[in-house]
């Protein structure tokens, strides 16, 4: 591709991610100052080499998926945020007072506003987690937290309330039990070895020991099955989008962000600071464009992504994620 074929092929993707109108020779020739011969020779060029593709409703060209990568890795100018979008992100990191998981929820809305997409965040899975301790806390004579601790540094707790004729001193006396003998081991384990190898020796110590049991069982498995690392923000921004103006269409991405199962899709190993899956690169859906970091803030890992159209201003939201990826990055040290 020479230079002038590229030149083209940045002002048709930049063009119709702007006006969101396939591009006709008419404008090439008005913005390059060529005959339309020459214009439309290119276009051919352009069109055979994959870059672009026909309309179905109008004798324009639109960028291709390979168009669009194209772009992204050779074409792409950097872009610096206006004054107001860096206010917004300066109030968040001005903040001392918010914790990891608060200071990541703040962040989504504010990347969702900024750049009128999806904004998603994933924790790291709990199959990721290995059992550091169980703590028990006893609150009274019924009631009592039960804290998980992983060597991630993730910490999750459950209320619960015991039998009065169980003493709190057996339900402790479990945990150290449990701790003893279930260091080390990976969360989607625990259950099992709780079932195999914990549960004999509460039935032998315990008389009501099933009530015991559902203790422990029932604060792992909320630990392991919850998605309360998972946060999705901006779902209505996909109805702001030309190409999802089919109901059908808008009820199916929606139904995706609401499927915790989908979302972790979004999870793929990259080392890259800035990652960008456009349409079928994306092992989310073939029709959107997933740009992600992750990051590693507080003892907690995961992944920020933003969800919008192929169509993405793709300058715009690498910007955003490059000073986000630099306050994590300070906020880490």
């Amino acid at each position: 591709m020479d230079e002038r074929q590229k030149s083209l092929l940045k002002e048709i993707v930049e063009c119709y991610i702007k006006e969101i109108k396939p591009i006709g020779s008419k404008h090439l020739c008005d913005k390059f100052k060529c005959s339309s011969a020459t214009i439309r020779n290119e276009m051919a060029i352009l069109e055979k080499l994959g870059y672009i593709e026909k309309n179905h409703i109008s004798s324009g060209r639109i960028p291709s998926e390979a168009g669009y990568r194209y772009y992204v890795e050779y074409l792409m100018e950097p872009k610096e945020l206006s004054g107001e979008d860096m206010l917004k992100l300066q109030t968040l990191f001005s903040n001392k007072s918010l914790t990891v998981s608060d200071a990541i929820e703040k962040c989504l809305e504010i990347i969702s506003d900024i750049t009128n997409y999806t904004s998603v965040s994933l924790g790291k899975e709990s199959d990721e987690n290995v059992l550091r301790q169980i703590n028990i806390i006893p609150l009274d004579e019924v009631k009592l937290v039960a804290l998980v601790c992983t060597d991630k540094g993730i910490v999750k707790n459950k209320q619960f309330s015991i039998p009065k004729d169980i003493r709190m001193m057996e339900v402790v006396k479990i945990s150290e039990i449990i701790n003893k003998m279930l260091i080390g081991t990976p969360l989607p384990l625990v259950g099992e070895r709780l079932e195999y190898d914990i549960k004999p020796i509460i039935s032998k110590q315990v008389e009501q020991y099933e009530a015991v049991y559902g203790i422990f069982y029932d604060a792992f498995h909320d630990f392991i099955h919850n998605n309360e690392n998972i946060h999705v923000v901006g779902k209505s921004k996909m109805l702001n989008q030309p190409e999802y103006n089919e109901p059908s269409e808008i009820k199916r991405l929606i139904s995706k962000l609401e499927d915790e199962e989908q979302v972790r899709k979004i999870e793929k190993n990259d080392n890259r600071d800035i990652s960008i899956y456009i349409g079928s690169e994306s092992n989310f859906d073939d029709n959107v464009t997933v740009v992600k970091t992750n990051y590693s803030l507080g003892g907690e890992e995961g992944t920020i992504a933003i969800i919008g159209p192929k169509r993405m201003e793709y300058d715009r939201v690498v910007a955003v994620l490059n000073i986000l990826n630099k306050w994590l990055e300070e906020k880490g040290d």
